[in-house]
């Protein structure tokens, strides 16, 4: 599914115009990178939970070349499914 597809799924569920709909996943998704970005996690109950992780600066080979890179301390988001959306998924 495409944010394109999602905004005109909600649009038809919520009885809402596309532009009104749009406005509300695009604050929904940005008030998601805000807390994030905040190092805050967001919890959706029967959804999931979103949180930030941090990754230790590395050097890594690349397969190949043989060549050696180094990749910088991150933070890195991460999403983990609760159980009532793995059950709707794995059905």
């Amino acid at each position: 599914m495409t944010k394109r597809e999602l905004l005109e799924q909600v649009a038809r569920k919520a009885h809402l115009t596309k532009r009104a709909a749009k406005e509300a996943v695009e604050v929904f998704l940005a008030e998601i990178g805000r807390t994030l970005s905040k190092g805050e996690k967001v919890v959706l109950s029967g959804f999931g939970t979103f949180r930030v992780i941090s990754m230790k600066g590395k050097t890594v080979k690349i397969p190949g070349t043989e060549k050696l890179v180094t990749i910088k301390a991150h933070r890195s988001p991460r999403f983990t499914p609760g159980k009532k959306f793995k059950r709707q998924v794995v059905r």
